[in-house]
């Protein structure tokens, strides 16, 4: 009861914005997204051993929608060009809730929400339904069930406003951390379109925080990613959501927090089910870092057998990338992780200058990827220094040969599979007719 009394909330009147009444100094951020309710979640004793002050959700916080099982024949064909039902369909009000209930009781979360202030967003699958966004119509009915998870004040601002995006205000003045969570579902136009993500009134809301009072850090927290773009690269294999599928929108981003002239921003995101840390050197004159975890439960590795998980790093090796940092803190040579993880912040106040060290880390803790800095290096410059090239060429803008470099590989090696099993069917259809012909004459 003590720590929910320590971290009762003030909020404002038209942003959502609260500040820790006793302004205690934060230095040990967790954060994490994709956990289905239904699977093991032992990553929660790592996340609990890292004794984080604040933990933030990123989305996918339940998986409330149901997933029907790929099916090419049958009555409900879920996949193939006579497809006649969709994957994904959104589940009841009570069905939801009950997701959430066994969410809210796992051991593991329930001991964090006891040692930290537990804040966060959503994404498709806790809004509601895969890949969803403005068009949903359970929305407004799952911003209520999304808030209670959260054990958001009844009379919050938040309860009352068209979409869960908040901001939050930590520690005390001159070290203050701001975290800003946008929603970027509740006003999403279609994917293709390159139309808002934000909305008119959220757009509104997060310029007035960007350009409100100063912070030593400000974290802005995306259901998905901000900086990376694989999806310019992955097509038209698979595609992935990102904020690099809507360009008009991430530029407007990008200029808004340069426009701000605020120091020390830095992203959080979702979604992809692997984790890396990426960064944008020509958003403003300062590096943009977009730390990425997920999941906490769902991770792309944990879908196939474990004997092809070197093909898949091997994959992940060569996808072009152009944001993602690669350096030798990373466990694999990709410097993506496609196991369970969780993300961290760490911040030493006492060093000159203040170093922050971002982190991806596993499911017993171990550190599968990091980048150290300094908020030096994360102020504006009055003037724009040269930055490096690698991490100011956007992964649209590669050649066309180095950008589908994954398809066209992909393409060799089933255009070789399929001429070895031509082939192979030939040399056996050609040894059957001689053999045949051979009995005959004999």
């Amino acid at each position: 009861m003590a720590t929910v009394l320590t971290w009762m909330v003030i909020a404002t009147a038209f942003s959502f914005s609260v500040a820790a009444p006793e302004e205690a100094l934060i230095s040990r951020i967790a954060f994490g997204s994709c956990a289905n309710q239904t699977s093991p979640q032992p990553i929660w004793d790592a996340i609990v051993n890292f004794k984080p002050q604040v933990f933030i959700w990123l989305g996918d916080n339940i998986y409330g929608d149901i997933r029907r099982p790929f099916k090419l024949f049958g009555n409900e064909r879920t996949i193939g060009p006579w497809k006649n039902v969709p994957r994904f369909v959104p589940s009841s009000v009570d069905e939801m809730q009950e997701k959430y209930k066994i969410a809210k009781k796992n051991h593991g979360y329930s001991r964090l929400r006891e040692i930290a202030k537990v804040i966060g967003t959503w994404d498709d699958h806790d809004y509601g339904l895969n890949d969803a966004g403005k068009e949903f119509k359970g929305k407004d009915t799952n911003q209520k069930l999304m808030l209670d998870f959260l054990d958001e004040p009844h009379d919050s601002p938040r309860r009352k406003q068209a979409g869960v995006y908040a901001s939050y205000t930590f520690g005390p003045e001159g070290r203050q951390i701001k975290v800003i969570l946008l929603d970027t579902r509740y006003h999403r136009d279609p994917l293709r379109s390159d139309g808002t993500i934000l909305g008119t009134a959220q757009w509104k809301w997060l310029e007035k925080e960007l350009n409100g009072q100063p912070s030593a850090i400000t974290i802005i927290g995306s259901s998905i990613q901000v900086v990376s773009n694989l999806s310019a690269c992955t097509g038209p294999l698979f595609y992935m959501e990102s904020w690099g599928r809507f360009p008009s929108d991430r530029k407007r981003l990008f200029n808004m927090i340069s426009d701000s002239k605020r120091d020390g921003v830095v992203f959080i995101s979702g979604d992809v089910h692997f984790g890396e840390i990426t960064r944008f050197d020509c958003g403003t004159t300062y590096p943009l870092y977009d730390i990425t975890s997920s999941g906490l439960t769902q991770a792309v590795e944990k879908v196939i057998p474990s004997f092809l998980h070197f093909g898949l790093r091997f994959l992940a090796w060569v996808t072009p990338t152009t944001m993602r940092v690669i350096n030798n803190n990373c466990k694999y040579k990709s410097c993506t992780y496609g196991q369970p993880n969780f993300g961290v912040i760490q911040v030493d106040w006492e060093a000159k200058p203040v170093s922050l060290r971002f982190e991806v880390r596993g499911v017993s803790g171990e550190v599968v990827n990091s980048v150290t800095t300094s908020l030096l290096d994360l102020q504006t410059k009055t003037k724009k220094t040269q930055l490096p090239q690698q991490h100011c060429f956007l992964e649209v803008d590669l050649p066309w040969l180095t950008r589908h470099r994954l398809a066209i590989l992909f393409s060799f090696f089933v255009t070789v599979l399929i001429v070895v099993q031509v082939g192979g069917l030939y040399v056996v259809i050609s040894l059957m007719v001689k053999c045949l012909r051979k009995c005959k004459l004999d």
